[in-house]
């Protein structure tokens, strides 16, 4: 589509919900240690993922509304606002997890868990942010977790309840096999009633930190866009109209300039996406316009390049025939993920 980037459809109304841990930030937490090393780093210490603080930037840059919502403990509020502060990532709303009442409640599943935490949050904010639209329409909304706990299992839910395909029964049943506290399952059960209907999440991004198999997603859908850099996730908001040409541009450079990504590697990673079915070829023209009319963008024979590549792969698009999506059996997957049962520990 030639128009896929067009105006109107940058100005609709678009929020981006993104984590933080090892989708936006490199943290470890799979020990002890971890946690404590982890807490004890000053803002300038801690390391984002390549390319996610200029993804974000480009998204604010939109004007969309940037919520981060995280499970890192409520008392680096200080800490995890300065970081953002250094990377020049603007956001209207930070949700962090409340460890320390947890604990005093003896709420302890609650430490682990990120159904009885995440999902309420989400509905809540989505309630929220349909009264701040003013009745003007879909508020629209990209996700953004990684593969190392629930976070395309929770996504994907929220995401059919507010396209109500999740009744109140359903919901009532996924919490209750989730073995989520009472006063969540209430907060669900009342935001959801409280939503209005529609195809609110058009993408879910799911950061490959651990390496996840691309198809380990296939049961949840084209909706879902596993990826292993944040140039790839760049690529199908551009093709969605989210960001613009330009700035997929400025993030494939720093991947130049500071990650030693040369224009073969660029490329492959658009390659990678049409063979997964996740991009059409729809951007190839909209990046040559951009990188003809900014003669002052870093990396240009790179950025030249990797075009040139692409356009080879739009021409002879690789087959690919996708699987059909599973209708999800969410009470299942709820009793697989309680508690956090199933946090995914890295191999060495």
């Amino acid at each position: 589509m030639s128009d896929a980037l067009n105006d109107d459809r940058r100005k609709s109304a678009f929020v981006a919900r993104w984590d933080l841990d090892k989708t936006y930030l490199r943290t470890e937490f799979d020990t002890f240690g971890d946690l404590v090393r982890t807490a004890l780093e000053k803002p300038e210490e801690k390391r984002a993922v390549p390319g996610a603080a200029v993804l974000l930037r480009e998204l604010g840059a939109t004007g969309a509304r940037i919520h981060i919502l995280s499970g890192s403990p409520r008392q680096m509020r200080r800490r995890l606002e300065a970081k953002l502060r250094l990377d020049r990532v603007r956001w209207d709303e930070l949700t962090l997890k409340p460890n320390l009442s947890n604990m005093m409640r003896l709420r302890f599943r609650a430490l682990r868990d990120q159904l009885g935490y995440k999902l309420p949050a989400l509905l809540r904010a989505r309630v929220r942010d349909q009264q701040l639209s003013n009745g003007t329409g879909i508020v629209h909304e990209s996700l953004a977790g990684d593969d190392a706990e629930a976070d395309v299992f929770v996504y994907s839910l929220y995401a059919d309840i507010c396209e109500g395909e999740v009744s109140e029964k359903l919901l009532s049943r996924i919490l209750s096999k989730g073995r989520v506290y009472s006063d969540d399952v209430e907060s669900c059960l009342k935001s959801a009633s409280e939503l209005e209907h529609g195809p609110v999440v058009r993408r879910i991004f799911i950061h490959l930190d651990r390496q996840s198999s691309p198809s380990e997603f296939d049961q949840y859908g084209p909706r879902v866009v596993p990826f292993y850099n944040y140039l790839q996730a760049g690529f199908v908001l551009a093709e969605d109209g989210q960001i613009d040409a330009s700035g997929v541009l400025r993030i494939a450079a720093e991947f130049v300039l500071r990650h030693r990504f040369d224009a073969d590697a660029l490329a492959r990673s658009y390659l990678d996406l049409m063979r997964r079915s996740h991009v059409a070829g729809e951007i190839l023209i909209p990046l040559e316009t951009a990188l003809a009319a900014d003669d002052d963008l870093p990396a240009r024979k790179d950025l030249a390049e990797m075009c040139d590549a692409i356009r080879g792969y739009v021409r002879e698009p690789p087959k690919h025939v996708p699987r059909p999506a599973k209708r999800l059996d969410y009470v299942e997957l709820s009793n697989k993920h309680r508690g956090g049962k199933n946090r995914r520990a890295r191999s060495w």
